[in-house]
């Protein structure tokens, strides 16, 4: 059996479609139910269906008054605050093109992304580095938005531009992905196959907004379906989630795995609304998911996703992944592993995955390049598929390590690692220790460093010879995004031939 999933046809879209429509199409009669809720300890801030679908269309009407026409990019410079999913709901509302990007981002960094758009409108928060150049620049204004009449949301081609959203991708690089209206409906597929999201769910997400695992779990999710989306406020430390979990009586969570990792560093208080997690952005550890059940009660759910395509292969709480696995591919989706000839491998051979091109969720293009050829897009991501479907990830094509001639996955190294103490997080990389010479190498955390013989040990007890590494380094923190993925290509930078 070839190593294929085909659960189309795909939803289908209306021939005049608006994604901001689509999620606020039960604003109005939800009313005064909370839609957002920013948690602070100071006291919470709440915002009703009533008032989101108000602040949404009015500000949508201001961008419109200002003289802007369909298609113009709108760039995003604002903090985890309320005022970022209105002007990202505003704009596309607006059939403008909203470009969210990471506050934390500096001045020469978000000139080059804006050279990469060239937005004609930047909406930005004070103090935050704004791009070189002539663009205008606004400041979010609540009190004008909602004093103003509201705009129904402008319909047109469900193919056609909604927003655009930055990507490292497989070079190192930033690419703009632009991503159509009609992405929203692949959506539809993981609010069962993986969320389990119904319209009475809290769901609390921890990362920043900017980031689509956020936007699109922690909020355009939970509106479409009209649910409560809760958000921490900025700064907020991980250890404080636990209990922003109890007081908030969150139904499910959601972030990435190092969120949950500092997370339980801290006591946890009971949560009997708590039905489950979600986790995405990178593989969780074996260890971080049985401390978590251990500590809650519930399960985390896994899903396998990338901006360019958002999840397409997770477990639920009503068919969960098998220990070991991403889980199984969504209904909607046209899924394969492929050879490097294109041709899909036998059911528990390894492959790239690769998504059906007409997929409703997978991006327009990489804007500067051409639309996405042929019928596959090859992410990157290098899997087994099981005989009943169910998706080993092996890491990124680009990630696998050459050991001898052996290509082997990073994240099987750092499985053999999970669960000995004194080591909290391992990351797996190559490094050069002479010219022409390359070797494994096991990066740590942990408050000391390990005895090396106890680590060839386990490597020894886990892993072929040729995955064993041949170097095991002590640092402080592994590299990782804001959004706690990790940034193995950053480790080579930590190397150095002699352990602490």
């Amino acid at each position: 059996m070839l190593s294929v999933v085909d659960t189309r046809p795909h939803p289908a879209a209306p021939p005049a479609f608006n994604l901001a429509g689509h999620v606020l199409a039960r604003a109005a009669a939800l009313g005064e139910k909370p839609a957002l809720i920013l948690l602070h300890p100071e006291g919470d801030a709440t915002i009703t269906y009533a008032r989101l679908r108000s602040l949404v269309l009015g500000c949508a009407t201001h961008l419109l008054a200002q003289g802007h026409r369909p298609g113009d990019r709108v760039l995003m410079r604002l903090g985890n605050g309320p005022a970022f999913p209105i002007i990202y709901l505003g704009a596309i509302a607006a059939d403008l093109v909203p470009v969210p990007t990471s506050a934390a981002l500096t001045a020469a960094e978000i000139t080059k992304l804006a050279t990469l758009v060239a937005p004609r409108l930047i909406l930005a928060d004070p103090g935050i580095p704004l791009p070189e150049g002539e663009t205008p620049v606004t400041a979010p204004d609540f009190a004008l938005w909602e004093s103003l009449p509201p705009h129904d949301p402008t319909p047109g081609d469900p193919g056609r531009e909604a927003y655009v959203i930055f990507t490292s991708g497989t070079s190192g690089r930033p690419s703009a992905v632009s991503h159509a209206h009609r992405a929203i409906l692949a959506r539809k597929a993981m609010h069962g196959a993986w969320e389990g999201l119904g319209p009475d769910d809290r769901l609390l997400h921890a990362g920043a907004m900017n980031w689509t695992y956020t936007l699109g779990t922690g909020l355009l999710d939970p509106w479409t379906l009209g649910a409560t989306a809760l958000i921490p406020a900025p700064g907020t430390p991980a250890t404080a989630l636990p209990g922003l979990l109890s007081r908030a009586r969150a139904t499910i969570f959601a972030a990435a795995p190092g969120v949950f990792r500092q997370m339980l560093r801290a006591p946890f208080p009971a949560l009997p609304d708590l039905r489950h997690a979600l986790s995405a952005g990178e593989a969780l550890p074996e260890a971080t998911r049985a401390a978590w059940e251990a500590a809650t009660c519930t399960q985390v759910h896994e899903a396998l996703g990338m901006t360019e395509i958002s999840t397409y292969i997770s477990g639920s709480p009503t068919h969960p992944a098998p220990s070991g696995t991403a889980g199984y591919v969504q209904p909607g989706r046209h899924v394969a592993l492929l050879d490097d000839d294109g041709q899909p491998v036998p059911r528990g051979r390894p492959g790239e995955l690769s998504v059906a091109t007409t997929d409703p969720g997978l991006m327009r293009r990489y804007l500067g390049e051409d639309p996405l050829p042929g019928p596959w897009f090859r992410t990157g991501d290098m899997a087994l598929m099981a005989a009943d479907g169910a998706i080993t990830h092996l890491g990124r094509r680009d990630d696998l390590l050459n050991a001898g001639g052996f290509r082997v996955s990073p994240t099987e190294v750092e499985a053999a690692f999970e669960g000995l103490p004194g080591l909290h997080a391992a990351a797996a990389a190559e490094v050069e220790p002479g010219p022409g010479t390359r070797i494994i190498a096991l990066f740590y955390e942990g408050p000391c460093a390990l005895d090396e013989a106890v680590l060839r040990q386990r490597a020894e007890l886990a892993l072929a010879r040729w995955k064993q590494p041949r170097h095991y380094q002590h640092i402080d923190t592994l590299p990782r995004t804001a959004n706690g993925k990790l940034l193995r290509r950053a480790l080579a930078a930590h190397y150095h031939r002699s352990n602490p």
